[in-house]
């Protein structure tokens, strides 16, 4: 590996979010899953969560809509939400799921300069029920359209660009938030080899 490319990596790292998730909830088109994918990275999450509940595992995802950002991220599947939710406090303080109702906050109205992990649901039915009572609350995005709803993946871009927003005016990408022995197990997971000589 070239020390530019060594380089280009380490900032990536430096600039990743470790207070920052995304999780999706029984997404059926991994093209979906992909172009999330590739919006996660572009922001510096390395951390995404996928849920999958009610349909198989996804083997592989779209890697026309990813540019293969897959490799680059740390991709968790569950086909458990206990053991998903369970692992997703242990790292964030705050769990909120998108959901159209009463109770829901603006998008612009959340902290993001805390730890937070953000979920969505499926194409079809949204977050389900069962995943909205284990979160700490709702919240939607500003929309005045008539069609009171977005694509998935330009739902979540629209949410993480707004907290890489609020990240950035805090001075939270510059500095490393994920410990250095993270940093150095994903360099080596990237193929990045000191040179001992």
């Amino acid at each position: 590996m070239t020390p530019e490319r060594s380089e280009k990596l380490l900032n990536v790292l430096n600039n990743r979010q470790a207070g920052l998730a995304v999780v999706m909830e029984n997404v059926h088109d991994p093209h979906n899953i992909s172009a999330v994918m590739r919006t996660c990275d572009a922001v510096g999450i390395q951390d995404m969560y996928i849920l999958n509940t009610k349909i198989h595992p996804h083997k592989k995802f779209g890697p026309r809509s990813s540019s293969s950002a897959a490799k680059w991220l740390t991709v968790h599947q569950y086909d458990d939400a206990e053991a998903c939710f369970r692992e997703l406090r242990q790292h964030y303080s705050k769990i909120l799921t998108t959901h159209l109702g009463a109770d829901s906050v603006g998008l612009y109205e959340i902290d993001f300069t805390q730890s937070i992990a953000l979920v969505f649901g499926n194409e079809h039915e949204g977050v389900s029920e069962e995943i909205r009572v284990r979160a700490d609350g709702n919240f939607q995005i500003p929309q005045m359209g008539i069609i009171q709803s977005l694509n998935i993946s330009v739902a979540c871009a629209v949410s993480i660009y707004e907290a890489l927003r609020q990240k950035t005016v805090a001075g939270q990408y510059s500095q490393a938030t994920m410990p250095k022995e993270r940093i150095e197990a994903l360099m080596q997971e990237w193929g990045f080899t000191e040179d001992k000589s």
